[in-house]
């Protein structure tokens, strides 16, 4: 394959990408668009998260009218398997952003994917297991970097680059095809994926970087001549992808955490913790993707040697330790003290309130009936005439010396101090 047909292929993929991106961010930002009964997300919302999916129309209608065309010459097998699997995991990708999908079941679409691209590359069965696995770990991880605005598109698009550049010079041109298409799709959505974000690239378009990003790594790695440094310089691509892979695991590991569950732990996340924006944030990963590609892709092309591999590897090693460092978690909440009425069951605390009604209720019925008993009738003054005969008696009411009836205080729950007032007046 030529250079001009890399360059038609990258510029249709262009062209194709930012056409349908514009659409589709035309039709999210619509403001009339109703959103879904039963309390679901918003079809613009939905229409964001699978804005990645005219990235990967974009990409693969270029490549495949290039392998149409009989661009990719003996490769054409390999590049076409490449992009078979590539769209079956997007598919995957734009149901589970649709609808969440099992990890298992997207992992082995991904192992299916993975095995038939080293079928269809003649690889040796040792060399294909080592493949199939690593294609599946690059895949996951860079669709772990989907995590802030442009910050996958920008990683992805300068790991595409040094796979260009390394294909160029390991003399397979053909293999190139991808990584030029790419390297153009990714920039033309780039447009709409930086912050704020218009669209996403979701499950579908990360899913499908990531793994076509591990295959031509994979696939550029076995057709490397034998003098190269490949099996050093290619895995070197990926290192900021594993590292946030390694920074999410070993937090999540520290904190007790389940390693499956999305959390705001990577390393966009803790950028911004530390005020960095979300612009900042994705141009500092871009930069940091960008030492271990550079690096990577002379040693590959034999301009520095295998050891100045160290000095990224190292600075990431740096990185990975100091982003450990800034937390991530919220602290937990502290549970108010129980008390010993709290680690008492329901049953005995109704049980216990019903005890203390009763014994409140009998108190004021002892406390009234002692009160009514202990109202005298008063004694007639001495010296006075008492009442007339069986007048008194008739009544039984006890008369001042004025000859007026007495009045009784009332009743206050005091038998001696209701005696006493009682006597005073008398």
């Amino acid at each position: 394959m030529n250079v001009l047909g890399i360059i038609a292929s990258g510029v249709a993929a262009l062209f194709i990408t930012v056409a349908l991106a514009k659409s589709a961010r035309r039709v999210a930002l619509r403001p009339r668009i109703p959103d879904e009964p039963g309390g679901r997300a918003p079809r613009a919302e939905v229409l964001r998260r699978t804005g990645g999916a005219t990235a990967v129309l974009g990409i693969g209608t270029a490549t495949g009218a290039a392998l149409w065309l009989g661009a990719a010459d003996d490769a054409a097998g390999s590049v076409g398997g490449l992009l078979a699997g590539a769209g079956a995991v997007a598919a995957l990708g734009l149901v589970h952003d649709l609808k969440p999908l099992w990890a298992a079941l997207r992992l082995a679409v991904q192992t299916a994917a993975a095995v038939l691209v080293v079928c269809l590359a003649g690889l040796s069965p040792a060399a294909g297991v080592l493949a199939v696995v690593w294609i599946v770990l690059v895949t996951n991880a860079f669709a772990l970097l989907d995590h802030a605005d442009g910050l996958l598109t920008a990683v992805g698009l300068v790991t595409a680059a040094g796979l260009l550049a390394c294909a160029f010079v390991g003399g397979d041109p053909a293999l190139a095809l991808l990584p030029a298409t790419l390297v153009a799709g990714l920039a033309g959505f780039l447009l709409h994926n930086w912050h704020p974000a218009r669209l996403r690239l979701g499950a579908c378009g990360a899913q499908f970087t990531g793994f076509a990003l591990a295959a031509s790594g994979a696939l550029i790695q076995a057709a490397a001549p034998s003098g190269r440094a490949a099996w050093a310089a290619l895995p070197a691509l990926a290192t900021v992808a594993l590292a946030d892979s390694a920074l999410v695991l070993i937090s999540r590991r520290r904190a007790a955490r389940s390693p499956l569950r999305d959390m705001d732990d990577h390393i966009a996340h803790r950028l911004r913790r530390v005020r960095v924006t979300v612009s900042g944030a994705a141009v500092l990963t871009a930069l940091w993707a960008g030492a271990p590609v550079a690096t990577g892709a002379l040693v590959y092309a034999e301009l520095l040697h295998p050891a100045f591999l160290l000095l990224p590897l190292a600075g990431t090693a740096a990185a990975v330790y100091a982003l450990l460092r800034i937390p991530a978690y919220a602290p937990p909440r502290t549970a108010p003290p129980r008390t010993g009425s709290s680690r008492t069951s329901p049953s005995r605390t109704a049980t216990s309130r019903a005890t203390q009604d009763r014994t409140i209720t009998a108190r004021r019925r002892a406390e009234a009936a002692d009160a009514g008993a202990a109202i005298p009738a008063a004694a007639p003054a001495t010296g006075v005439k008492g009442s007339a005969p069986g007048r008194g008696a008739s009544t039984g009411t006890a008369r001042t010396a004025a000859g007026h009836p007495t009045v009784p205080p009332p009743p206050n729950g005091r038998p001696a101090e209701a005696a006493t007032a009682a006597a005073e007046r008398g």
